[in-house]
This record gives C-alpha cells, sequence and structure tokens, in this order.
C-alpha cells in the first residue's frame, strides 16, 4: 500500500471484519441512568499494585480497598503503550489505523467517539487532566474541563476532589447522567523527588527510598534504577491519593451505587522494556471495575483477555446504548457478569509512532503462554531510543561497560529483533527470545499466522511488510510508502544516534 492510499484509508475510517453486532439493543429504560466514572493512571506498572502482587507494602491502599470491592482482570492490556494513542484507542474503539490517530494526534475522520455518543444519549460530559491527550477529536468541548494547571500540576489530590465535587453537583442539578474520564499525571515523570518538588504538586502521603523498591525483572537491579524507581514509587503513591479523593467525592455526592466506575493505566512505566514498546510490561494494564449490583465484590477474572479496544462498546452495552457500526473491539459486559466470552485468549496491540512523530512501528500478538512481537523497522542498524530512559537506561549503560549481560540487554533494546517470541508463562519478564530455537518453531509459526489474520480482518496497511519481512529492500520501500518522512526522519536520527554514541566510546577509550 502506497503512503497516499494509506492516508486514503485513513479517511474511510475502515471497519474491522472483527466488528460485532452493529447494534446492540437497549437493555432497559432504567440503565440509561447508569453513570460512568473513568480514572486513568499515567504510567503505571501493573505490578506495582498491591492487589496484582506489588511488593512494596502498603503502597496502594486506596486502589487495594477498591479492588476488594470489585473485579479485577489479570489479563487486560491496554492497546498502545504510549499515551496520547492509547487514549485514542478508547475514545474510538478503533485501532490507530483506522482511527487516524497514529501517534500524537487528533482524528479529522467522520466517526463516533465515546463522550460525543454518551453526550448524544443525555450524558453530562467532563474531563479532568490529560485534556487534550484523552480528546480524540480537536474540536470536541467538553462540558465539564480543568486540565493540568488548575489541578497543581496534575498532582494534587485535593484539588481533583473539589472539582469531582463541582461535577457531581453539577450532574444532579441538571439531572443528567454523567460519563467523567479522570486522569491523573502520576505516576508519569517527572517522579516526586524530596525536596525537588513540581510546581504546584502536593507532597504524597507517604515517600520511599531506593531500599523500598522491588526491580522489575525486565531491567537489572541497580543503584541507579532503585534511585529512580523510588522516585517512581512517590508518585504511585501520589497517585493513589488522588484515587482515594475522587471516590470520597463520588460517594459524597451519593452517586456511587449508580456508577460504574473502571481504572486503568494509559501505558506500562517509563523505563526501558516497557512504555512505547510491545512487551507484557508495555500493554498491562490493572483494569479494576466497580458495578454495584452487577459486578461481584472482589471477583477476579483469570481467564479471559480484554483490551483498551474493548472499552467503548462495553461502556455503551452497560449503558443500554446501542453500538455505533466500525468498532474494532467487542463488550466484555459478559465478563462483568461473570459469565464467560468467547474470543477472548488473545489480545493484539500496537505501535505506530512515538512523541516527536518518528515511525517506529510494531505489531504484537499474546496469550496466556507466549507473546510476539514483529518490529520491521529493526535491521541490525536502527537505534531505538525514546523519551522514557531516565536514570534507567543511564544506570545501565555504565555498567554495560563491565557487565557483558547488561551491555547485551542494553543492546537488545538499542537494536531490537524483527521479531520477537516469548515463553510468557515462563519468562513473564520476555528476556529470551526463542526465535530460531528450533523447539519452538510451531509455536512461532502459530504466533504469525494469528498476527497475519488479525492485519489482514483489520486493513492494517502493514501487512504487506510483514509478508515481505524476510525481504530488507521490500521491507524498507514498504515503511517509506506507509510513513514516508516519519519513517525516514525516524531511520536519520538513528543513524546520528548511533555515531554520536560510536564517537563517545572511541573517546573514552583514548
Amino acid at each position: 500500500m502506497k503512503r497516499r492510499d494509506f492516508l486514503k484509508a485513513l479517511g474511510l475510517g475502515a471497519a474491522s471484519a472483527l466488528t460485532v453486532t452493529p447494534f446492540v439493543g437497549a437493555a432497559g429504560s432504567k440503565k440509561q441512568n447508569l453513570n460512568i466514572l473513568f480514572f486513568t493512571a499515567d504510567d503505571l506498572h501493573c505490578d506495582s499494585l498491591g492487589c496484582f502482587g506489588g511488593k512494596v507494602p502498603g503502597l496502594t491502599p486506596k486502589l487495594d480497598f477498591f479492588a476488594s470491592q470489585s473485579m479485577r482482570f489479570e489479563n487486560a492490556h491496554v492497546t498502545v503503550a504510549i499515551c496520547q494513542p492509547s487514549r485514542g484507542v478508547l475514545g474510538t474503539g478503533r485501532y490507530g489505523h483506522n482511527s487516524g490517530i497514529l501517534g500524537f494526534m487528533h482524528t479529522d475522520r467522520d466517526i463516533p467517539t465515546i463522550m460525543e455518543t454518551l453526550r448524544n444519549a443525555g450524558y453530562l460530559t467532563g474531563v479532568l487532566g490529560k485534556v487534550n491527550h484523552s480528546t480524540p477529536k480537536a474540536d470536541y468541548k467538553w462540558d465539564f474541563v480543568h486540565d493540568r494547571n488548575e489541578l497543581g500540576s496534575g498532582r494534587d489530590p485535593d484539588l481533583y476532589y473539589n472539582y469531582c465535587k463541582e461535577f457531581f453537583t453539577r450532574s444532579r442539578r441538571e439531572d443528567k447522567p454523567f460519563y467523567f474520564m479522570v486522569n491523573s499525571h502520576d505516576p508519569h515523570r517527572p517522579y516526586h523527588i524530596p525536596g525537588k518538588p513540581i510546581r504546584g504538586a502536593k507532597e504524597p502521603s507517604k515517600t520511599y527510598d531506593p531500599d523500598d523498591v522491588s526491580v522489575p525483572g525486565f531491567v537489572p537491579d541497580l543503584p541507579g534504577v532503585r534511585k529512580e524507581l523510588s522516585y517512581y514509587l512517590n508518585s504511585v503513591r501520589r497517585l493513589d491519593d488522588t484515587f482515594g479523593k475522587t471516590m470520597q467525592a463520588l460517594k459524597e455526592s451519593g452517586f456511587d451505587k449508580n456508577t460504574l466506575v473502571m481504572f486503568i493505566s494509559d501505558n506500562g512505566i517509563a523505563i526501558p522494556f516497557a512504555k512505547c514498546n510491545a512487551y507484557l510490561a508495555s500493554t498491562r494494564t490493572p483494569w479494576i471495575v466497580r458495578w454495584p449490583g452487577v459486578v461481584r465484590r472482589g471477583a477476579v477474572d483469570r481467564e479471559h483477555f480484554i483490551s483498551g479496544i474493548d472499552f467503548f462498546p462495553t461502556v455503551l452495552e452497560a449503558a443500554g446504548l446501542p453500538i455505533p457500526k466500525g468498532l474494532d473491539g467487542f463488550s466484555f459486559l459478559p465478563l462483568l457478569k461473570g459469565e464467560k466470552q468467547p474470543r477472548r485468549d488473545k489480545v493484539f496491540t500496537q505501535i505506530d509512532m512515538k512523541a516527536g512523530g518518528d515511525a517506529v512501528p510494531m505489531r504484537c500478538v499474546q496469550d496466556k503462554r507466549f507473546g510476539y512481537i514483529f518490529s520491521p523497522w529493526s535491521d541490525g542498524k536502527f537505534y531505538y531510543r525514546n523519551n522514557n530512559e531516565g536514570l534507567t537506561m543511564k544506570a545501565m549503560v555504565e555498567a554495560a561497560q563491565t557487565d557483558p549481560d547488561i551491555a547485551q540487554r542494553v543492546r537488545m533494546f538499542r537494536y531490537r529483533a524483527a521479531e520477537e517470541l516469548y515463553d510468557i508463562k515462563n519468562d513473564p519478564h520476555c528476556l529470551n527470545n526463542l526465535v530460531g530455537e528450533s523447539d519452538y518453531k510451531s509455536d512461532l509459526k502459530k504466533m504469525q499466522s494469528r498476527l497475519h489474520d488479525w492485519m489482514k480482518q483489520t486493513d492494517d496497511p502493514l501487512l504487506p511488510a510483514f509478508e515481505n519481512r524476510n525481504s530488507p529492500e521490500k521491507l524498507k520501500s514498504t515503511l517509506i510508502d506507509i510513513y514516508g518522512d516519519n519513517y525516514v526522519k525516524a531511520a536519520q536520527d538513528r543513524k546520528n544516534i548511533s555515531k554520536s554514541n560510536k564517537k563517545t566510546r572511541k573517546n573514552r577509550n583514548r
């Protein structure tokens, strides 16, 4: 597919063959009054929460209590591990190549969004924080909106509480059900560093030291890593404070008994091998749902996979509203009722463009046993870099000078492999790439076939690249045809960075 054809396809907002029944009838007029509170964390590692097995005692008390009243999903994923495109999927119910939200951009396609759909059904729509990233159409005007600068840099729980109270009061005054998206800016960088507060931000209710840290297995346990992660824990605690204040406001409003509350993170932690990638730690999200009278308290779903692509249709069906045609996901309402649901044995995730517009396309399919990643830009020369490396990558690069295992890990992050296969059941941190291992040939072929079918069914323009993945020339030309200057710029940036690093290493060795 040529780039001009790709852009034309985006304009059409092509519907996916995976779309479920075009319309779901209303489940009864009473459900029209259901309120929706959708709370998102920013760059939260799923395993940080105590209710998801977090090893830092008492880090997230408010969220852990909420989980005890709710259902949590062990196999929940966002679709893109980058904030704006991840939220674009949540808001449109379409993969990036079908909505036009490939990176830090909005859609100008004539497609429905969840906030427009609910407003047209009589809902009051409100948003706190991350407004630009959470609004798929740039011209959409929320009924109630307050952004980062009005929220203590998005990091003051008391300000969130005050605005929540104001919104709930307005909903009652106007006698309208509500869709309220509350977005914390924690624990996104900059983290809370004791003695160096962010302007306007409130001190977390508790702070942590490097010795308190539980280092994720996909990065090495180094002093510099622990230092940065202790700052991250401070921000996680403040996120928990903010969530607690939001739920306090909901309860005081009297709406808590008739409100469907969902909590997720928009992507994984902002360190190497997580955010802005397609690994398990990149997209796995702590999805928790409370719905009094429907969801069983303390329930845990360990069987089914759900994804950000399913959020839009699930909320509409829960509210008893028709689901628009053309959505790529399908409702997991049966799961909330404790039922089983077919076609939830795997999840597909993607990346197209990162911050700055550079094209670094990745496609991934995961099930309970394996994760397969296709990165067509990886040719042994491209030098991958994102904006989420911080002290962790700095510590890894320094340690790599004397530790060959860490050096190999750094090389893997920088140059990657066009194809990666991981035994997630036995290697959840995705450390051992099994592509090329004879014992896993059939597993590799199965995952390749699954990804191919998904790309074909969703009209993914990267399909020709996948089908020609063994031809470097065709791969390169396909990527240029699709992404144009965004891919050329990415390649040139990596080339310049690689030259700079070689020069640095040469000077260091003199």
